[in-house]
């Protein structure tokens, strides 16, 4: 297991944090705020080891990554990327066929979380990013998965289009979301799979693309180019969804 720091910001976001047994080292409330969310907060800090900071808009403002801290910074031991094998082991104790979401590139760490997010709720059994030239779980990433990144693991890789290779060798197809593909509603997405979603601008890489089995693409009405990476992996995933029911 590798370790990351994580400054986690936002009420829901550290009420996750607690729920799903994070360790939280210190907390910074914004002092004499006394909502239900701020209570629960602290009620949940009070049943841990976690240092409670009453401080000012201020401080809250300075600690904060993303700007929207709504009161609350909590600094967590650390965030545990998993390994791929963790989350085909998952997959494995669930009973189900490996469902794995695989970013190339994703550079906006809102996407990453929404993403994650998005991964979590269709029942992916977790996301694989690479080590360089990618958004990593930063607080803003940890926000936008809504507390996702405490449920669905993430494992970190050097090399996308080698991990790949070797999650085929164990019986995954894989499918990249690229405009040139054949339409998703075409293609046999059950089975064990392995969803590839590109870079914001560029989309998927030559080489990773040349590694999938089939590309998909997402039937399109209006007039501009394309969808939000986020919303693509969303979309891709919910069709993954309704083939395997």
């Amino acid at each position: 297991m590798r370790y990351e720091e994580l400054t986690i910001e936002g009420r829901n976001a550290v009420i996750e944090a607690f729920r799903a047994g994070k360790t939280i080292d210190k907390l910074f409330i914004l002092k004499d705020c006394q909502d239900g969310p701020i209570r629960t907060i602290i009620k949940e800090a009070k049943k841990t080891d976690a240092i409670l900071n009453f401080v000012t808009k201020e401080r809250l403002d300075q600690l904060s990554e993303t700007g929207k801290h709504q009161g609350v910074v909590a600094y967590s031991a650390a965030y545990q990327y998993a390994e791929v094998e963790d989350l085909l082991r998952v997959a494995e104790e669930k009973g189900e066929p490996p469902f794995l979401i695989l970013l190339d590139n994703v550079e906006d760490p809102h996407n990453l979380g929404a993403i994650i997010r998005t991964a979590n709720l269709a029942g992916a059994h977790g996301v694989i990013i690479p080590k360089r030239r990618a958004a990593g779980l930063t607080a803003a990433a940890a926000k936008a998965s809504a507390g996702a990144i405490y449920y669905t693991p993430v494992a970190k890789v050097t090399n996308l289009a080698k991990t790949i290779e070797e999650l085929k060798e164990k019986g995954l197809w894989f499918v990249c979301a690229d405009m040139d593909g054949d339409s998703m509603y075409q293609l046999n997405l059950t089975g064990a799979i392995g969803l590839v979603i590109g870079n914001e601008g560029d989309g998927v890489s030559r080489l990773v693309k040349e590694k999938c089995d089939m590309v998909a693409s997402i039937p399109m009405k209006g007039e501009i180019g394309s969808l939000n990476a986020s919303v693509a992996a969303g979309v891709l995933a919910y069709e993954i969804v309704r083939q395997r029911m």
